[in-house]
């Protein structure tokens, strides 16, 4: 990497720095820090458990964006004595200090964009393919293994729920869970409806097809959230679970469907060892997915967390993702686009969503 390359990289993240120093404010996070590390040295400061815990909670985000912040000032300062020093050798190993730097500014300033009561819970995810058949089941199982991908790269966890394969191929439906920094603001702009373009696998005329798949993002919600659930309005079903590639096969009955009749809204759990961990499960699915629908009824507040999914059908898409007769993923919400697929179909989506939250955060402040 030449030298004038690494002083404009330096320059670049300089000027970041200095803006996000006052986005975040970040003396005042220092002084929020030791008040709030003193209240945790107090002697009664366990006297009420649910305040130290709340306390904690909160002392521990302050951290997290006073240290990423400093990690990224850290290599900043690493790139501006490499130029100090002007050796052709250390030169070529800032290149991948810019790289890892720009990501995790990246991502620091995504995280900044998420500010809502249920951005750092865990995620719960469902996809469903929309009508026909073979073709959009794929597609369902595409956009599974792109999630995946995407869970990955961002050192998230993972922990699938209940899968339904396709008669042919793909999945007739899947439920997942992401856990980990933000997950639940990360992945609540893929709410909504995926349309798929491309020459069919599945046709001997290797004709195009145009495919359809929901996704449904809902925050696990916690026992900060008190929310009772009536015995007698629930339908629950036992079955033996099934997987894909012969996993998660049990030889039992341990595999439960819950239906809540009020609503219609149906959870099943399958992965878990036994019945009564597979109810438990769900019970906890239902109770997040009820809670969202009641504040919709309630308090309008359900379009904000998550928006509202469409029919899984012609025009009510958030995304599409042409493979032919060109190449290309653009989301109608945001108006960005990629030229590249199969790096989007890869999990690389920090574009759509980098978008998404911005777009929604202008929305907030008009």
């Amino acid at each position: 990497m030449e030298k004038w390359e690494i002083s404009r990289e330096v320059q670049y993240f300089k000027n970041r720095l200095e803006v996000l120093k006052d986005v975040i404010e970040l003396d005042h996070k220092k002084t929020q820090i030791a008040f709030l590390e003193a209240k945790m040295s107090e002697p009664n400061f366990w006297e009420d458990a649910n305040r130290a815990s709340n306390l904690i909670q909160e002392c521990n985000a302050l951290k997290d964006t006073v240290e990423t912040y400093q990690e990224i000032y850290q290599s900043y300062e690493e790139l501006t004595l490499i130029l100090e020093l002007e050796d052709a050798e250390l030169f070529q190993e800032a290149e991948k200090l810019i790289f890892d730097t720009k990501n995790k500014l990246s991502h620091f300033e995504t995280e900044l964009l998420l500010s809502d009561e249920y951005d750092n819970l865990p995620a719960i995810v469902d996809i469903h393919p929309g009508a026909g058949g073979t073709e959009s089941q794929d597609w369902a199982l595409m956009l599974l293994r792109m999630y995946q991908r995407f869970v990955e790269r961002r050192n998230l966890s993972f922990e699938l729920i209940d899968y339904l394969e396709g008669s042919e191929a793909g999945i007739k439906g899947v439920t997942f869970m992401v856990k980990g920094k933000y997950a639940f603001g990360l992945l609540k702009s893929e709410n909504g409806v995926h349309r798929l373009v491309r020459i069919s696998p599945f046709d001997s005329n290797a004709r195009r097809h145009t495919s359809f798949a929901a996704v449904h993002v809902t925050p696990e919600i916690d026992e900060r959230f008190d929310f009772a659930i009536n015995s007698d309005e629930l339908k629950i079903d036992t079955y033996r679970s099934s997987g894909a590639g012969g996993q998660h096969v049990n030889t039992t009955d341990s595999a439960v469907r819950i239906t809540h009749l009020p609503t219609g809204i149906v959870v099943s759990c399958q992965n878990e060892r036994s019945q009564i961990q597979n109810r438990e499960r769900a019970m906890k699915i239902l109770k997040s997915k009820l809670y969202q629908l009641n504040l919709e009824q309630q308090t309008q507040k359900l379009k904000a967390i998550s928006g509202t999914i469409e029919d899984n059908s012609f025009g009510s898409q958030i995304r599409s993702y042409i493979l032919h007769p060109y190449a290309l993923v653009k989301d109608h919400r945001t108006e960005v686009e990629s030229t590249n697929p199969a790096n989007v179909l890869d999990g690389d989506i920090d574009i759509f969503i980098d978008a998404y939250l911005q777009k929604m955060s202008k929305d907030k402040k008009q």
